[in-house]
Protein backbone atom coordinates (compact mmCIF):
# COMPACT_ATOMS: atom_id res chain seq x y z
CA UNK A 1 0.00 0.00 0.00
CA UNK A 2 1.17 3.51 -0.82
CA UNK A 3 -0.03 7.00 0.03
CA UNK A 4 -1.51 7.29 -3.47
CA UNK A 5 -3.54 4.12 -3.05
CA UNK A 6 -4.70 5.05 0.43
CA UNK A 7 -5.83 8.46 -0.83
CA UNK A 8 -7.58 6.89 -3.82
CA UNK A 9 -9.46 4.48 -1.57
CA UNK A 10 -10.51 7.36 0.71
CA UNK A 11 -11.83 9.37 -2.21
CA UNK A 12 -13.71 6.38 -3.61
CA UNK A 13 -15.34 5.90 -0.21
CA UNK A 14 -16.27 9.59 -0.17
CA UNK A 15 -17.66 9.52 -3.70
CA UNK A 16 -19.97 6.61 -2.84
CA UNK A 17 -21.73 8.93 -0.41
CA UNK A 18 -20.46 7.28 2.77
CA UNK A 19 -19.11 10.49 4.28
CA UNK A 20 -22.33 12.38 3.55
CA UNK A 21 -24.37 9.65 5.23
CA UNK A 22 -22.20 9.79 8.36
CA UNK A 23 -22.30 13.57 8.49
CA UNK A 24 -26.10 13.61 8.06
CA UNK A 25 -26.52 11.42 11.14
CA UNK A 26 -24.30 13.71 13.18
CA UNK A 27 -26.02 16.88 12.00
CA UNK A 28 -29.39 15.40 13.04
CA UNK A 29 -28.32 15.50 16.69
CA UNK A 30 -29.21 18.95 18.03
CA UNK A 31 -26.15 19.41 20.24
CA UNK A 32 -26.71 23.04 21.23
CA UNK A 33 -24.35 23.61 24.15
CA UNK A 34 -25.90 27.04 24.77
CA UNK A 35 -29.21 25.38 25.64
CA UNK A 36 -29.94 23.73 28.98
CA UNK A 37 -32.45 21.42 27.29
CA UNK A 38 -29.92 19.61 25.09
CA UNK A 39 -27.85 17.81 27.72
CA UNK A 40 -29.01 14.36 26.59
CA UNK A 41 -28.13 15.15 22.98
CA UNK A 42 -24.58 16.11 23.96
CA UNK A 43 -24.03 12.76 25.64
CA UNK A 44 -25.79 10.94 22.80
CA UNK A 45 -23.38 12.45 20.27
CA UNK A 46 -20.50 10.79 22.10
CA UNK A 47 -22.32 7.50 22.67
CA UNK A 48 -23.86 7.07 19.22
CA UNK A 49 -21.29 8.67 16.94
CA UNK A 50 -17.81 9.27 18.31
CA UNK A 51 -17.28 6.35 20.67
CA UNK A 52 -18.34 3.65 18.16
CA UNK A 53 -16.13 5.12 15.41
CA UNK A 54 -13.06 5.22 17.65
CA UNK A 55 -13.74 1.87 19.34
CA UNK A 56 -13.83 0.22 15.92
CA UNK A 57 -10.22 1.32 15.46
CA UNK A 58 -9.13 -0.08 18.81
CA UNK A 59 -9.07 3.18 20.75
CA UNK A 60 -9.50 2.97 24.52
CA UNK A 61 -12.09 5.44 25.76
CA UNK A 62 -12.11 7.60 28.86
CA UNK A 63 -15.16 9.71 29.66
CA UNK A 64 -14.33 12.65 31.92
CA UNK A 65 -16.78 14.79 33.84
CA UNK A 66 -16.39 18.50 33.31
CA UNK A 67 -15.22 20.17 36.54
CA UNK A 68 -16.84 23.47 35.55
CA UNK A 69 -19.90 22.43 33.53
CA UNK A 70 -21.46 19.15 34.62
CA UNK A 71 -23.42 18.56 31.42
CA UNK A 72 -20.62 19.46 29.01
CA UNK A 73 -18.51 16.28 29.17
CA UNK A 74 -15.13 15.39 27.71
CA UNK A 75 -13.92 12.30 25.91
CA UNK A 76 -10.30 11.17 25.69
CA UNK A 77 -9.53 8.30 23.32
CA UNK A 78 -6.12 6.64 22.98
CA UNK A 79 -4.57 4.10 20.66
CA UNK A 80 -0.95 3.25 21.49
CA UNK A 81 0.57 0.94 18.89
CA UNK A 82 4.18 1.26 20.04
CA UNK A 83 5.60 3.67 22.65
CA UNK A 84 8.52 4.31 20.31
CA UNK A 85 6.26 5.64 17.56
CA UNK A 86 5.23 9.30 17.25
CA UNK A 87 2.05 10.23 19.10
CA UNK A 88 -0.52 12.47 17.44
CA UNK A 89 -3.15 14.38 19.39
CA UNK A 90 -6.21 15.60 17.53
CA UNK A 91 -9.20 17.54 18.79
CA UNK A 92 -12.80 18.28 17.95
CA UNK A 93 -15.98 19.59 19.51
CA UNK A 94 -19.40 18.10 18.97
CA UNK A 95 -21.42 20.99 20.32
CA UNK A 96 -22.90 23.68 18.10
CA UNK A 97 -24.50 27.10 18.55
CA UNK A 98 -28.27 27.58 18.62
CA UNK A 99 -29.98 26.17 15.56
CA UNK A 100 -32.04 29.35 15.08
CA UNK A 101 -34.51 27.18 13.19
CA UNK A 102 -37.07 29.81 12.23
CA UNK A 103 -34.61 32.04 10.39
CA UNK A 104 -33.12 29.54 7.95
CA UNK A 105 -34.30 30.10 4.41
CA UNK A 106 -37.10 28.07 2.92
CA UNK A 107 -36.14 24.46 2.25
CA UNK A 108 -33.39 24.37 4.87
CA UNK A 109 -33.42 23.13 8.45
CA UNK A 110 -30.52 23.21 10.90
CA UNK A 111 -30.89 19.54 11.89
CA UNK A 112 -31.20 18.08 8.40
CA UNK A 113 -28.37 17.79 5.90
CA UNK A 114 -29.55 19.29 2.61
CA UNK A 115 -27.43 19.17 -0.54
CA UNK A 116 -27.67 21.93 -3.14
CA UNK A 117 -24.99 21.87 -5.83
CA UNK A 118 -21.67 22.03 -3.95
CA UNK A 119 -23.28 23.06 -0.66
CA UNK A 120 -24.12 20.76 2.25
CA UNK A 121 -26.35 22.72 4.63
CA UNK A 122 -26.90 21.99 8.30
CA UNK A 123 -25.89 23.24 11.74
CA UNK A 124 -22.39 21.97 12.51
CA UNK A 125 -21.39 21.18 8.93
CA UNK A 126 -18.68 23.83 9.18
CA UNK A 127 -18.28 24.14 12.94
CA UNK A 128 -17.22 21.54 13.88
CA UNK A 129 -18.93 18.26 13.03
CA UNK A 130 -17.98 18.34 9.38
CA UNK A 131 -14.38 19.15 10.16
CA UNK A 132 -13.72 16.52 12.81
CA UNK A 133 -15.69 13.97 10.80
CA UNK A 134 -13.19 14.42 7.96
CA UNK A 135 -10.30 13.78 10.34
CA UNK A 136 -11.91 10.69 11.86
CA UNK A 137 -12.63 9.42 8.35
CA UNK A 138 -8.96 9.89 7.41
CA UNK A 139 -7.93 7.84 10.45
CA UNK A 140 -10.44 5.13 9.46
CA UNK A 141 -9.15 5.00 5.90
CA UNK A 142 -5.53 4.65 7.03
CA UNK A 143 -6.49 2.03 9.63
CA UNK A 144 -8.11 -0.06 6.91
CA UNK A 145 -5.37 0.52 4.35
CA UNK A 146 -2.69 -0.60 6.82
CA UNK A 147 -4.62 -3.71 7.81
CA UNK A 148 -5.66 -2.59 11.28
CA UNK A 149 -2.81 -0.20 12.06
CA UNK A 150 -2.26 3.54 11.88
CA UNK A 151 1.54 3.50 11.88
CA UNK A 152 1.62 6.00 14.76
CA UNK A 153 0.05 6.43 18.18
CA UNK A 154 -3.04 8.58 18.32
CA UNK A 155 -5.01 10.37 21.02
CA UNK A 156 -8.29 12.18 20.46
CA UNK A 157 -9.76 14.86 22.72
CA UNK A 158 -13.41 15.81 22.29
CA UNK A 159 -15.36 18.44 24.18
CA UNK A 160 -19.00 19.49 24.17
CA UNK A 161 -18.67 23.09 25.35
CA UNK A 162 -16.50 24.93 22.84
CA UNK A 163 -19.37 27.20 21.83
CA UNK A 164 -19.70 28.35 25.45
CA UNK A 165 -15.98 29.19 25.74
CA UNK A 166 -14.73 25.68 26.58
CA UNK A 167 -15.37 25.67 30.34
CA UNK A 168 -13.13 23.15 32.09
CA UNK A 169 -10.91 22.45 29.08
CA UNK A 170 -7.81 24.05 30.59
CA UNK A 171 -8.36 22.23 33.90
CA UNK A 172 -8.83 18.96 32.04
CA UNK A 173 -5.55 19.36 30.19
CA UNK A 174 -3.69 20.23 33.39
CA UNK A 175 -5.20 17.36 35.35
CA UNK A 176 -4.78 14.79 32.55
CA UNK A 177 -1.55 16.07 31.01
CA UNK A 178 0.09 12.64 31.16
CA UNK A 179 -2.83 10.91 29.48
CA UNK A 180 -2.88 13.62 26.78
CA UNK A 181 0.89 13.71 26.28
CA UNK A 182 1.81 13.65 22.60
CA UNK A 183 4.37 14.88 20.10
CA UNK A 184 2.18 17.22 18.07
CA UNK A 185 -1.38 18.40 17.54
CA UNK A 186 -3.06 18.31 14.15
CA UNK A 187 -6.67 19.50 14.25
CA UNK A 188 -9.28 21.35 12.24
CA UNK A 189 -11.42 24.34 13.17
CA UNK A 190 -11.99 27.83 11.83
CA UNK A 191 -12.05 28.65 8.12
CA UNK A 192 -9.55 28.40 5.30
CA UNK A 193 -8.28 31.64 3.85
CA UNK A 194 -10.66 30.99 0.95
CA UNK A 195 -12.62 28.07 -0.44
CA UNK A 196 -10.10 27.61 -3.23
CA UNK A 197 -6.96 27.61 -1.12
CA UNK A 198 -6.00 24.97 1.47
CA UNK A 199 -4.74 26.65 4.61
CA UNK A 200 -2.44 25.90 7.51
CA UNK A 201 -2.49 28.12 10.57
CA UNK A 202 -0.26 27.81 13.60
CA UNK A 203 -2.22 29.42 16.42
CA UNK A 204 -4.69 32.19 16.95
CA UNK A 205 -4.98 35.78 18.03
CA UNK A 206 -6.08 36.22 21.59
CA UNK A 207 -9.22 38.06 22.63
CA UNK A 208 -10.10 39.99 25.75
CA UNK A 209 -13.44 41.64 26.47
CA UNK A 210 -13.80 44.54 28.86
CA UNK A 211 -16.55 46.90 29.96
CA UNK A 212 -16.37 50.67 30.33
CA UNK A 213 -19.10 52.41 32.30
CA UNK A 214 -20.02 55.75 33.82
CA UNK A 215 -22.58 55.94 36.62
CA UNK A 216 -23.17 59.65 37.07
CA UNK A 217 -26.46 59.52 38.97
CA UNK A 218 -29.35 57.21 39.79
CA UNK A 219 -31.94 58.94 37.61
CA UNK A 220 -32.33 60.68 34.26
CA UNK A 221 -33.23 64.38 34.31
CA UNK A 222 -35.19 66.52 31.87
CA UNK A 223 -32.84 67.91 29.24
CA UNK A 224 -34.74 71.22 29.05
CA UNK A 225 -34.53 71.87 32.75
CA UNK A 226 -31.03 70.53 33.37
CA UNK A 227 -29.24 70.50 30.01
CA UNK A 228 -25.88 72.25 30.24
CA UNK A 229 -25.82 71.80 34.01
CA UNK A 230 -25.50 68.02 34.35
CA UNK A 231 -22.78 65.93 32.77
CA UNK A 232 -23.98 63.50 30.11
CA UNK A 233 -22.45 60.03 30.64
CA UNK A 234 -23.14 59.09 27.01
CA UNK A 235 -21.21 62.08 25.71
CA UNK A 236 -18.37 61.46 28.15
CA UNK A 237 -18.11 57.75 27.34
CA UNK A 238 -18.13 58.43 23.60
CA UNK A 239 -15.16 60.72 24.07
CA UNK A 240 -13.42 58.19 26.32
CA UNK A 241 -13.77 55.56 23.62
CA UNK A 242 -12.37 57.98 21.06
CA UNK A 243 -9.19 58.32 23.11
CA UNK A 244 -8.72 54.53 23.01
CA UNK A 245 -9.41 54.03 19.31
CA UNK A 246 -9.74 56.90 16.85
CA UNK A 247 -12.08 57.60 13.96
CA UNK A 248 -9.87 55.53 11.64
CA UNK A 249 -9.91 52.44 13.86
CA UNK A 250 -6.34 52.97 15.06
CA UNK A 251 -5.47 51.68 18.52
CA UNK A 252 -4.18 54.58 20.63
CA UNK A 253 -3.14 52.77 23.82
CA UNK A 254 0.60 52.25 23.36
CA UNK A 255 0.81 49.67 26.15
CA UNK A 256 -1.61 47.42 24.24
CA UNK A 257 0.14 47.59 20.87
CA UNK A 258 2.27 44.67 19.69
CA UNK A 259 5.88 44.82 18.61
CA UNK A 260 6.42 45.91 15.00
CA UNK A 261 5.63 43.21 12.45
CA UNK A 262 8.81 41.20 11.94
CA UNK A 263 10.35 40.76 8.46
CA UNK A 264 9.71 37.02 8.74
CA UNK A 265 5.98 37.40 9.43
CA UNK A 266 5.71 40.16 6.83
CA UNK A 267 7.25 37.85 4.22
CA UNK A 268 4.85 35.02 5.08
CA UNK A 269 1.83 37.32 4.89
CA UNK A 270 2.95 38.86 1.62
CA UNK A 271 1.55 35.74 -0.04
CA UNK A 272 -1.88 36.18 1.57
CA UNK A 273 -4.78 38.24 0.27
CA UNK A 274 -7.77 38.84 2.50
CA UNK A 275 -11.30 39.10 1.15
CA UNK A 276 -12.25 39.50 -2.47
CA UNK A 277 -14.82 36.70 -2.49
CA UNK A 278 -18.31 37.15 -3.90
CA UNK A 279 -19.89 37.14 -0.45
CA UNK A 280 -17.12 38.96 1.41
CA UNK A 281 -17.70 42.50 2.69
CA UNK A 282 -15.79 45.36 1.09
CA UNK A 283 -12.60 46.14 3.01
CA UNK A 284 -12.31 49.76 4.16
CA UNK A 285 -8.85 50.80 2.87
CA UNK A 286 -8.32 53.57 5.42
CA UNK A 287 -9.37 51.62 8.50
CA UNK A 288 -6.88 50.30 11.04
CA UNK A 289 -3.18 50.73 11.66
CA UNK A 290 -1.49 52.89 9.00
CA UNK A 291 1.50 51.48 7.18
CA UNK A 292 0.21 47.91 7.31
CA UNK A 293 -1.49 45.89 4.61
CA UNK A 294 -5.00 44.57 5.32
CA UNK A 295 -3.49 41.11 5.79
CA UNK A 296 -0.98 42.40 8.34
CA UNK A 297 -3.72 44.22 10.24
CA UNK A 298 -5.74 41.04 10.51
CA UNK A 299 -3.06 38.48 11.32
CA UNK A 300 -0.14 40.45 12.80
CA UNK A 301 -1.59 43.43 14.66
CA UNK A 302 -3.97 44.29 17.50
CA UNK A 303 -7.41 45.78 16.99
CA UNK A 304 -9.79 47.33 19.50
CA UNK A 305 -13.48 47.01 18.66
CA UNK A 306 -16.53 48.57 20.32
CA UNK A 307 -19.03 45.71 20.48
CA UNK A 308 -21.90 47.57 22.14
CA UNK A 309 -22.72 51.04 23.45
CA UNK A 310 -25.72 51.80 25.60
CA UNK A 311 -26.99 55.02 27.15
CA UNK A 312 -30.54 56.14 27.74
CA UNK A 313 -33.31 54.08 26.14
CA UNK A 314 -32.50 53.41 22.45
CA UNK A 315 -35.92 51.86 21.81
CA UNK A 316 -37.80 54.83 23.26
CA UNK A 317 -35.58 57.93 23.54
CA UNK A 318 -36.71 60.44 26.14
CA UNK A 319 -35.97 64.14 26.45
CA UNK A 320 -33.73 63.38 29.37
CA UNK A 321 -30.05 63.37 30.25
CA UNK A 322 -29.21 59.72 31.02
CA UNK A 323 -27.66 58.81 34.33
CA UNK A 324 -25.52 55.96 33.04
CA UNK A 325 -23.62 54.80 29.97
CA UNK A 326 -21.83 51.54 29.28
CA UNK A 327 -19.85 49.99 26.44
CA UNK A 328 -18.40 46.53 25.91
CA UNK A 329 -15.13 46.49 24.00
CA UNK A 330 -12.83 43.78 22.72
CA UNK A 331 -9.13 43.65 21.97
CA UNK A 332 -7.96 41.07 19.44
CA UNK A 333 -4.24 40.67 19.89
CA UNK A 334 -1.16 38.74 18.75
CA UNK A 335 1.55 37.08 20.83
CA UNK A 336 3.64 39.41 22.96
CA UNK A 337 0.77 41.64 24.08
CA UNK A 338 0.44 42.37 27.81
CA UNK A 339 -3.25 41.48 27.74
CA UNK A 340 -3.50 40.23 31.33
CA UNK A 341 -2.87 43.79 32.54
CA UNK A 342 -5.32 45.33 30.06
CA UNK A 343 -7.51 46.87 32.77
CA UNK A 344 -4.53 48.64 34.33
CA UNK A 345 -3.30 49.90 30.96
CA UNK A 346 -6.74 51.20 29.98
CA UNK A 347 -7.17 52.75 33.43
CA UNK A 348 -3.86 54.61 33.17
CA UNK A 349 -4.59 55.77 29.62
CA UNK A 350 -8.04 57.12 30.55
CA UNK A 351 -6.76 58.82 33.69
CA UNK A 352 -4.01 60.58 31.77
CA UNK A 353 -6.63 62.05 29.45
CA UNK A 354 -9.07 63.21 32.11
CA UNK A 355 -11.52 60.29 32.17
CA UNK A 356 -11.13 59.16 35.76
CA UNK A 357 -14.94 58.85 36.04
CA UNK A 358 -14.94 55.86 33.66
CA UNK A 359 -14.97 52.47 35.41
CA UNK A 360 -12.97 49.68 33.70
CA UNK A 361 -13.99 46.04 34.19
CA UNK A 362 -11.99 43.11 32.80
CA UNK A 363 -14.58 40.55 31.67
CA UNK A 364 -12.80 37.57 30.12
CA UNK A 365 -9.84 36.78 27.91
CA UNK A 366 -7.85 34.07 26.18
CA UNK A 367 -4.17 34.08 25.15
CA UNK A 368 -2.66 34.47 21.71
CA UNK A 369 -0.55 31.60 20.36
CA UNK A 370 1.75 31.09 17.41
CA UNK A 371 3.87 28.04 16.60
CA UNK A 372 7.24 28.75 14.99
CA UNK A 373 6.56 29.06 11.21
CA UNK A 374 10.17 28.03 10.41
CA UNK A 375 9.84 24.66 12.17
CA UNK A 376 10.38 21.59 9.92
CA UNK A 377 6.90 20.32 10.85
CA UNK A 378 5.41 23.36 9.13
CA UNK A 379 7.28 22.85 5.87
CA UNK A 380 6.40 19.14 5.97
CA UNK A 381 2.68 19.84 6.33
CA UNK A 382 2.74 22.47 3.57
CA UNK A 383 4.53 20.10 1.17
CA UNK A 384 2.01 17.30 1.75
CA UNK A 385 -0.91 19.72 1.40
CA UNK A 386 0.42 21.05 -1.90
CA UNK A 387 1.05 17.54 -3.25
CA UNK A 388 -2.45 16.46 -2.22
CA UNK A 389 -4.34 19.40 -3.67
CA UNK A 390 -2.12 20.58 -6.50
CA UNK A 391 -2.43 24.07 -5.01
CA UNK A 392 -0.04 26.24 -3.05
CA UNK A 393 -1.45 26.28 0.49
CA UNK A 394 -1.77 29.45 2.50
CA UNK A 395 0.33 29.68 5.66
CA UNK A 396 -1.07 31.88 8.42
CA UNK A 397 1.11 32.48 11.49
CA UNK A 398 -2.14 32.61 13.44
CA UNK A 399 -5.86 32.72 12.85
CA UNK A 400 -7.40 36.18 12.96
CA UNK A 401 -10.03 34.89 15.36
CA UNK A 402 -9.64 32.85 18.53
CA UNK A 403 -9.85 29.21 19.54
CA UNK A 404 -8.55 27.27 22.57
CA UNK A 405 -5.12 26.60 21.08
CA UNK A 406 -3.38 27.73 24.26
CA UNK A 407 -4.40 24.55 26.09
CA UNK A 408 -2.42 22.58 23.52
CA UNK A 409 0.51 24.92 22.95
CA UNK A 410 0.98 26.28 26.48
CA UNK A 411 -0.45 23.70 28.90
CA UNK A 412 0.44 20.56 26.95
CA UNK A 413 3.48 22.13 25.23
CA UNK A 414 2.72 20.81 21.74
CA UNK A 415 3.53 22.02 18.23
CA UNK A 416 0.12 22.98 16.83
CA UNK A 417 -0.89 22.59 13.18
CA UNK A 418 -4.46 23.55 12.24
CA UNK A 419 -5.80 22.54 8.83
CA UNK A 420 -9.37 23.83 8.41
CA UNK A 421 -11.95 22.28 6.10
CA UNK A 422 -14.32 25.23 6.13
CA UNK A 423 -14.22 28.60 4.36
CA UNK A 424 -15.09 32.21 5.31
CA UNK A 425 -18.59 32.33 3.77
CA UNK A 426 -19.76 29.08 5.40
CA UNK A 427 -22.40 30.76 7.58
CA UNK A 428 -20.68 29.59 10.77
CA UNK A 429 -22.73 30.71 13.81
CA UNK A 430 -25.35 32.16 11.45
CA UNK A 431 -28.27 30.76 9.53
CA UNK A 432 -27.83 28.55 6.47
CA UNK A 433 -24.51 27.15 7.76
CA UNK A 434 -22.90 24.87 5.21
CA UNK A 435 -19.85 22.92 4.15
CA UNK A 436 -18.66 22.74 0.57
CA UNK A 437 -18.58 19.19 -0.77
CA UNK A 438 -15.49 20.01 -2.84
CA UNK A 439 -13.60 21.34 0.18
CA UNK A 440 -14.62 18.32 2.27
CA UNK A 441 -13.39 15.94 -0.42
CA UNK A 442 -10.12 17.83 -0.81
CA UNK A 443 -9.77 17.96 2.97
CA UNK A 444 -10.16 14.20 3.24
CA UNK A 445 -7.39 13.63 0.70
CA UNK A 446 -5.11 16.11 2.46
CA UNK A 447 -5.64 14.53 5.88
CA UNK A 448 -5.32 10.98 4.56
CA UNK A 449 -2.01 11.74 2.87
CA UNK A 450 -0.74 13.78 5.81
CA UNK A 451 -1.50 11.11 8.39
CA UNK A 452 -0.21 8.36 6.12
CA UNK A 453 3.00 10.31 5.78
CA UNK A 454 3.17 10.72 9.56
CA UNK A 455 3.23 6.95 9.84
CA UNK A 456 6.06 6.78 7.31
CA UNK A 457 8.25 9.72 8.34
CA UNK A 458 7.04 10.75 11.79
CA UNK A 459 10.09 9.65 13.75
CA UNK A 460 12.47 11.49 11.43
CA UNK A 461 10.26 14.59 11.36
CA UNK A 462 10.09 14.82 15.12
CA UNK A 463 13.85 14.49 15.38
CA UNK A 464 14.22 17.42 12.99
CA UNK A 465 11.67 19.38 15.03
CA UNK A 466 13.53 18.78 18.29
CA UNK A 467 16.87 19.74 16.77
CA UNK A 468 15.31 22.92 15.41
CA UNK A 469 13.68 23.83 18.72
CA UNK A 470 16.71 23.06 20.87
CA UNK A 471 18.75 26.00 22.20
CA UNK A 472 21.22 26.93 19.47
CA UNK A 473 19.29 24.89 16.92
CA UNK A 474 18.88 26.05 13.35
CA UNK A 475 16.08 28.59 13.05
Amino acid sequence: MTADKAAAQALAWFDKGEFKTTLARRIALATESQSSTRDAELVRYFDDEIKPALSAMGFSLLSVDNPRAAHRPFLIASRIEDPQLPTLLTYGHGDVVFGDDEHWREGLKPWQLVEEDDHWYGRGTADNKGQHSINIAALEQIFQARGGRLGFNCKVLFEMGEEVSSPGLAELCRDHAEILSADLLIASDGPRLSAARPTLFLGSRGAVNFRLSINARDNAYHSGNWGGLLSNPGTQLANALACLVNQHGQLLVDALKPAPVSPQIRQILDDIEVGGGDTDPHIDPNWGEPGLTPTERLYAWNQLEVLSFLTGNPQRPMNAIPGQATAVCQLRFVVGTDWKNLAQHVRAHLDSRGFSQVDVEFMRGSPATRFDPTDPLVSWALEVMQHSSGKKPALLPNLGGSLPNDVFSDILGLPTLWIPHSYPACGQHGVNEHMLRSVAREGLEIMTRLLWNLGEQGTSLLLQHRQHAAPGGVK
